[in-house]
């Protein structure tokens, strides 16, 4: 039988549960258990076992704190099945346990030590089954090195999730990137080994509302000729974190079977360098037939977004987002656990807002701020990657990306960071699904009414 979880708030009475034995009740009285947020307390039994376990649940003010706050819960518990008991009003069920699931993700695959196992036998809608398997494969893919993870590699995956999904796959590469006209991605990966390629691949009926994700998969960025120092480079394998939180998404949208046409396209590169790498100083032409002047090869990411927003564009879709890991300076605004997004469409916006506090998926709306448009404006080119002075790095970036997109109904861009300095609430370090559960969550609402 599992051991029963009883989840108790502060905000109630603190009188524990009823049918605890004399030891359990007198365990829980000397370790004076309070209900604070995240406190775990097992209980023996009078053989030594676990006959309980208690579990803080604190207040709601410290819970708005601490999105996924149930997700801390796994890692302090011994070895075992376990399932809800005693459970507040207004405990969800469904969502403490999505919460219980990714608090119990290791990433093992260069791992020989077998991890503890701790399970809980509750049941699963098939969403939080969908959300856990997207957030599972973004972190695995983010966590991945680059020597593994490359260019390659990446469209490997792809064609997996497109293949298991039914979804029709192209991919353009080397050569062909720049016969069909991306030259911008071409230019970024020239100098790799691996050479730079551009995923595509369409999924769901025609007659439903298009959707396009465009997802950055930088999978290693040395920062080209603008080379990083070794402590900016240590963490670039994560600079596919766009195009990782990207699939996590898309799986999520397919295996919900959403009532959308998806498309999702990934510029795969990887930022090199070499003899053809590309220089500051260089204009290059887009897709879109903008000139761009370089005047950094370290914001590349941009550059390979452009070309595949101005390909999405093509068809009008209904709604465009892309998602990269794009600027330092989006870290410096909100910090590691808050991601920022752009659109200029208020509803949206503040739909997506709102699906972002209730499924605890951190997001904030920044400006696409329309007198800063002149800082993106170079004297020689249409364009400047990197304009000077570094000013709201994350808002001119944005500003760049929306230039690429004009037909499409609805924009909204995310900055993410794509990972996590440290454990926080029992979600690990490590690679980070920000922002897909918001959006699928805002996509529902959007487009599913049923």
């Amino acid at each position: 039988m599992p051991t029963p979880l009883h989840v108790i708030s502060f905000d109630q009475d603190l009188d524990l549960p009823e049918g605890l034995s004399p030891t359990a009740r007198r365990w829980a009285e000397g370790n004076k258990f309070r209900a604070k947020l995240g406190q775990v307390l097992p209980l023996p039994n009078e053989t030594g076992g676990i006959e309980a376990v208690l579990v803080g649940w604190g207040t709601s003010e410290d819970r708005s704190k601490l999105p996924m706050a149930f997700s801390g819960v796994p890692a302090k518990l011994p070895d075992g099945e376990y399932a809800f008991g005693l459970v507040p009003d207004g405990f969800d069920k469904t969502a403490n346990a999505l919460a219980w699931d990714l608090g119990c993700y290791r990433f093992k695959k260069y791992k020989a030590k077998t991890e503890p196992k701790v399970t809980l036998a509750e049941a699963r809608s098939k969403r939080a089954v969908a959300e856990r398997e997207g957030v599972t494969l973004t972190q695995d893919l983010i966590n991945t090195p680059a020597e593994d993870m490359g260019p390659a590699e990446l469209a490997g995956a792809a064609a997996s999730l497109a293949e298991a999904a039914g979804a029709k796959l192209t991919l353009i590469d080397d050569n062909a990137v720049l016969k069909r006209e991306f030259p911008l991605i071409h230019t970024v990966g020239r100098a790799a080994a691996s050479p730079p390629r551009l995923i595509d691949f369409v999924w769901g009926n025609p007659d439903h509302p298009k959707v396009t994700l465009v997802g950055k998969g930088v999978c290693f960025d040395t920062g080209g000729l603008n080379l990083k120092p070794g402590n900016s480079m240590g963490l670039m394998k994560k600079d596919m974190g766009g195009a990782a939180n990207t699939l996590g998404l898309a799986h999520m949208i397919m295996s919900l079977d959403l009532p959308i046409r998806l498309r999702v396209l990934i510029p795969a590169v990887e930022n090199a360098v070499s003899g053809s790498a590309f220089r500051p100083g260089d204009i290059f032409r887009s897709r879109k037939g903008l000139s761009v002047e370089i005047n950094n090869t370290d914001a590349e990411g941009r550059l390979v977004l452009a070309d595949a927003l101005a390909l999405a564009d093509e068809e009008a879709p209904d709604l465009v987002l892309s998602l990269a890991t794009l600027t330092g300076a989006a870290r410096v605004a909100l910090g590691p656990d808050i991601m920022p997004f752009y659109c200029d469409d208020d509803a949206a916006a503040a739909a997506l807002s709102a699906a972002s506090m209730t499924v605890e998926d951190p997001l904030w709306r920044m400006p696409f701020w329309p007198s800063y448009e002149k800082m993106i404006e170079p004297d020689i080119a249409d364009l400047d990657n990197a304009p000077p002075g570094g000013f709201a790095g994350s808002i001119t970036a944005a500003l760049f990306l929306r230039r690429f997109v004009e037909a499409a109904g609805t924009y909204m861009h995310f900055d993410i960071y794509g990972w996590r300095p440290k454990s926080v609430g029992g979600q690990p370090k490590g690679g980070a699904a920000q922002s897909p559960r918001a959006i699928l969550d805002y996509l529902i609402k959007r487009y599913d009414q049923n």
